[in-house]
C-alpha cells in the first residue's frame, strides 16, 4: 500500500524522469519505456498492476500526482493513427486498493494524443516519424491554444480551420476552394527565388557533362532558371559561349537555344505542376544537343520542420521542394518530353537531342580502361616505322580491333608501306607481347556485351536496333562478334543467368578482386573495370537505372539479397583506417534506395585491411599492404566483426598498447616494458601455434 509519504516521493521521481510526457497532474509513459522508470516506479507499477482484470491491455500507463492512482490506457492505433484515440481506461487506487475501467469505444468524441513521439524512448523505432509530425504541427500553429484540442471533434475543428488534413504521419495543406486546384498554388504564396543558392564552384550536373567530354569545341551553353548565374560564369570562363535566363534573378535575358542546356534543380522548386511541365518542355525545345535535368531525389528523411503542399512540402523558408524518387524523375522526363533520358547520378539525367549520340554516351560508361602494351623487342624494321604505326596501335588500344579505311588517318600510307593493315599489325605483336592485346580484345568484347545486355534490360521487348549505335559501334560488334546477332545472342545468355538463384553469390565467392566475408563481396570502385564479367552486368544493373555514384569508394555485392550497396569513405586514400560518411543500398527488385549518413555519428563503420579491396597497381597498394601485415602480426586483426566500428577499433587499440603513426604501428607512450614484454611474448607464442 503506498502511503502519503511515499506517495510525495513518487511525485518527485515523476516529475524527476527522463522519459515520460510531464502534465502538471500526471506522468504519462509509453509501455515500452517502463524499464527507463526509476525502481520505485516500476515498483509502484507491478503493485499497481497486480490489481488489473486478466488479460488487460493498455498503451500507456499515468502516474497521477493528486491521489495515488495509476491508470492503464489502450490506445490500440498508436503506432498508425498521427493522433490515436483512447479505447478505454483501468484506473487503479493503490491506496483503497480499487479499480475501476471507462470504456470509449464508442465515443463520438473520444480523447485522443498529440506529440507521440513524448511518451517513449528515443531509440523507439517510431520515434522519429511522431517527432517529425510534431514540429510540422508546431510551424503551423496547430497546438496554438491546447485547450480545445484534447478531443477527436475539437481537434478535427482545428484541423478544419487552418485547412489542413493528416496522411500518414504528414501534414497535407489542402489547396484554396479559391485557388487553382491540384495544379496550382492553393492559398500559399511560395518564394521561389529563395531555392537559389551560392556555390564555390559548378554544379554537380554541368561538371558531369563537362567532365563526360560533352562540351566540345565551340559548344554554346544555356542556363534556364540560371539563379545567381553562378555555371553561366564559370562555363564562360572555359570558354564556351554562355548565357542564362531565370524568372527573378534575370527576368529581361532572352531565351535563347544552345548546344547544352541546362535545367539544373528548376523543377522540384515549382510549386505548379502546370508551370513545372511548361519549365521542362521550353528547356527542352532550347536544346540543340543536350538537355541536362536534374531535381532533388528523396534518399532519405527530409519532412523535418516541412509541410506537405500540392505534392511537394513547403520548407520554414517559405520554399517549395519536390522530392523524386529516381525512378519517378525519369518516368516525369520521359513522359512530358517523349524521350528515353539517361540517368548519370542521383536526381541527374542526360536527354541528348540525337538517339546515336545517347546509345555512344550509355555504351562509354560500361567501357573499361585500357593502357597500350609496351615495347619488349625492338627491332631496326619496327623502329623504323614506329611513328607510323603508333596511331594504328593507339586505335586497337581503344577499339579492340583493326580499323577500316576511314577510321584512322595515315591509313593509306600504312597500305602502300605493308600491302594490308594485318600485316602492318603483325609488325607492331612483334615487338610486343600478344597476349596483352588479345587481352585488350576480349576486355572490349566483354564492354559490348555489358552495354548490350543492359539495352535489353531496360526493355527486353524493344531490342536496341543497329541503326542506334554510331558506325564506328556497329564496326567494334561486326570485328569482334561476327554479327549484331551473335553478339544479342551472347547478351541475352548472360541476362539470363543473372536471374539464376545463387549465381551472384557463386560470381563473387569466385572472384580474384575484392574483400569477400559471409555477406558480401567489396571491391574498390577503381577495381570495377577488372571485375568478372557478370558482376559488371549486375553493378550496370543499378548504375544504368540510378547512375554512377559520384564519390563511391567500394561497391558491395550482397551475397544472399538481390541488393547492391555503395559506401563512401571520403579519406579512403589519406587514413589508414578511414571512417564511413555515408552508404546508399539499392534493391534490385524494386529500385528502392536506402541511405544512411554516418557524418553525425561519434560510432561509425570504421574500414581494415585497404589492400584487400584494390588492385596491386593502385597507387598505394604497398604501403596498405603493409600497414594490414603489421596489424596482423599485432593480433590486432584477429576477429575483425568485433572491430567494425570506430569506438571498438581504438578499444583494440589501447588493448594492445598500440596507436598508429601515419600508416605504422607503434607503441604507445608511457607504457609499462614489463606489459610491452608479455604482450610481445603474447604474440611469439600465438605465431608458433599451427
Amino acid at each position: 500500500m503506498i502511503t502519503e509519504y511515499s506517495h510525495n516521493q513518487l511525485i518527485a521521481l515523476c516529475q524527476q524522469s527522463k522519459v515520460g510526457k510531464k502534465l502538471p497532474t500526471a506522468l504519462y509513459v509509453h509501455i515500452s519505456a517502463i524499464a527507463s522508470l526509476s525502481p520505485q516506479l516500476q515498483e509502484c507499477d507491478r503493485q499497481a498492476r497486480l490489481l488489473l482484470p486478466e488479460e488487460s491491455k493498455f498503451t500507456l500507463i499515468k502516474f497521477n500526482y493528486e491521489q495515488p492512482k495509476i491508470s492503464y490506457l489502450f490506445y490500440p492505433d498508436f503506432d498508425t493513427d498521427p493522433h490515436p484515440a483512447l479505447h478505454h481506461s483501468i484506473q487503479v487506487d493503490l491506496k483503497a486498493q480499487i479499480v475501476q475501467q471507462r470504456d470509449y469505444h464508442n465515443s463520438p468524441n473520444p480523447p485522443i494524443l498529440h506529440r507521440k513521439e513524448t511518451f517513449v524512448n528515443s531509440d523507439y523505432p517510431h520515434y522519429q516519424l511522431f517527432a517529425q509530425l510534431t514540429k510540422q504541427e508546431e510551424a503551423i500553429g496547430l497546438f496554438h491554444e491546447t485547450r480545445t484540442i484534447g478531443t477527436r471533434q475539437g481537434w478535427e475543428q482545428r484541423l478544419k480551420e487552418y485547412n489542413v488534413e493528416l496522411e500518414d504521419h504528414q501534414v497535407i495543406l489542402l489547396p484554396s476552394p479559391f485557388g487553382r486546384g491540384t495544379g496550382g498554388e492553393g492559398n500559399i504564396k511560395i518564394d521561389r527565388h529563395k531555392a537559389a543558392i551560392h556555390r564555390p564552384d559548378l554544379s554537380k550536373p554541368v561538371r558531369l557533362a563537362l567532365e563526360a567530354g560533352l562540351f566540345i569545341e565551340d559548344s554554346t551553353f544555356f542556363d534556364y532558371g540560371c539563379g545567381h548565374g553562378e555555371d553561366m560564369q564559370r562555363i564562360c570562363d572555359r570558354e564556351f559561349t554562355s548565357a542564362g535566363w531565370d524568372p527573378y534573378y534575370r527576368p529581361t535575358s532572352d531565351r535563347i537555344t544552345a548546344d547544352i542546356v541546362n535545367l539544373g534543380y528548376v523543377i522540384n522548386v515549382i510549386e505548379s505542376q502546370i508551370e513545372r511541365r511548361e519549365a521542362l518542355i521550353k528547356a527542352w525545345e532550347l536544346a540543340q544537343r543536350l538537355l541536362i535535368v536534374s531535381a532533388q531525389v528523396l534518399i532519405g528523411d527530409v519532412g523535418r520542420g516541412q509541410i506537405a503542399y500540392s505534392d511537394g512540402v513547403v520548407s520554414s523558408r517559405n520554399t517549395f521542394q519536390k522530392y523524386y524518387e529516381q525512378e519517378e524523375l525519369k518516368l516525369y522526363i520521359d513522359q512530358v518530353l517523349g524521350v528515353d533520358s539517361v540517368p548519370v547520378a542521383l536526381g541527374i539525367y542526360f536527354v541528348f537531342c540525337d538517339e546515336v549520340q545517347a546509345q555512344n554516351f550509355r555504351a562509354s560508361r560500361f567501357r573499361s580502361r585500357a593502357t597500350t602494351p609496351r615495347i619488349r623487342l625492338v627491332s631496326k624494321r619496327f623502329e623504323d616505322y614506329r611513328e607510323l604505326l603508333s596511331p594504328l596501335m593507339g586505335f586497337f588500344t581503344e577499339r579492340g580491333r583493326l580499323p577500316i579505311r576511314e577510321e584512322l588517318q595515315g591509313f593509306e600510307v600504312l597500305i602502300a608501306e605493308f600491302g594490308t593493315i594485318r600485316r602492318a599489325f603483325n609488325l607492331v605483336m612483334q615487338a610486343t607481347n600478344q597476349d596483352e592485346w588479345d587481352a585488350i580484345a576480349d576486355n572490349r568484347r566483354q564492354d559490348i556485351l555489358v552495354f548490350l545486355a543492359l539495352s535489353n534490360f531496360d526493355n527486353p521487348y524493344k531490342r536496341l536496333k543497329p541503326s542506334q549505335l554510331s558506325s564506328q559501334y556497329q564496326n567494334d560488334i561486326k570485328s569482334l562478334f561476327g554479327s549484331y546477332q551473335a553478339a544479342c545472342t551472347t547478351a541475352d545468355l548472360m541476362l539470363f543467368n543473372l536471374g539464376r538463384e545463387g549465381f551472384i553469390a557463386t560470381c563473387c565467392r569466385n572472384s580474384k578482386i575484392g574483400r569477400l566475408d559471409h555477406h558480401a563481396l567489396y571491391v574498390h570502385i577503381s577495381a570495377l573495370d577488372n571485375l568478372d564479367t557478370m558482376l559488371r552486368l549486375y553493378e550496370g544493373c543499378v548504375s544504368r537505372t540510378i547512375g554512377r555514384m559520384d564519390g563511391a569508394t567500394l561497391i558491395k555485392f550482397h551475397l544472399h539479397k538481390p541488393k547492391i550497396s555503395y559506401l563512401f569513405y571520403p579519406d579512403f586514400d589519406r587514413e589508414p583506417h578511414p571512417k564511413m560518411q555515408a552508404s546508399m543500398q539499392i534493391d534490385l527488385r524494386d529500385l528502392h534506395i536506402r541511405y544512411r549518413d554516418y557524418q553525425s555519428s561519434d560510432n561509425p563503420p570504421v574500414l581494415h585491411c585497404k589492400d584487400a579491396y584494390v588492385l596491386p597497381d593502385y597507387p598505394q597498394y604497398e604501403k596498405f599492404a603493409k600497414l594490414t601485415k603489421q596489424e596482423e602480426s599485432w593480433g590486432l586483426l584477429d576477429n575483425l566483426p568485433d572491430i567494425s566500428h570506430w569506438q571498438s577499433w581504438q578499444e583494440k587499440l589501447k588493448l594492445h598498447c598500440a596507436e598508429i603513426q601515419g600508416n605504422r604501428l607503434v607503441w604507445r607512450k608511457n607504457v609499462d616494458p614489463a606489459i610491452v614484454k608479455s604482450l610481445k611474448a603474447k604474440r611469439k607464442d600465438q605465431r608458433k601455434l599451427p
